[in-house]
């Protein structure tokens, strides 16, 4: 398997087939003595700001938690022993249900667009 090009930006979904988002950044542990082993993914517009350099993922993160709290002021991340199926979606066991993962959409919808005449 190669990282990037098996993990990276491919479509996450809970173990109901929920969209969840995609693979934005890959965490894993450098070991001494060993090779590095992933734990875990995040997902979120911090995680992707963080590829394009550290001005970006600090002002995305200081835009996330001055909308929505400190706590959404990190990615989201996923432990990778969570994996369920790697396939054309990456499959975690888990319910999106129970995890503020879908924080900001609520947001929005509450703050911005539950507030457009027709919307």
């Amino acid at each position: 398997m190669q990282l990037l090009r098996d993990i990276l930006d491919k479509q996450v979904v809970d173990r109901e087939q929920v969209k969840i988002g995609k693979v934005d950044s890959i965490v894993a542990e450098l070991r001494p003595g060993k090779p590095p082993r992933v734990t875990a993914v995040e997902l979120g517009s911090i995680a992707l700001a963080r590829r394009l350099g550290p001005a970006p993922a600090r002002w995305t993160a200081k835009l996330a938690a001055r909308l929505s709290g400190k706590q959404q002021a990190r990615p989201h991340r996923i432990a990778w022993n969570k994996v369920r199926d790697i396939g054309v979606d990456i499959e975690f066991d888990l319910d999106v249900r129970r995890t503020r993962i879908f924080a900001w959409q609520d947001w929005l919808r509450e703050h911005v667009v539950g507030r457009i005449p027709g919307a």
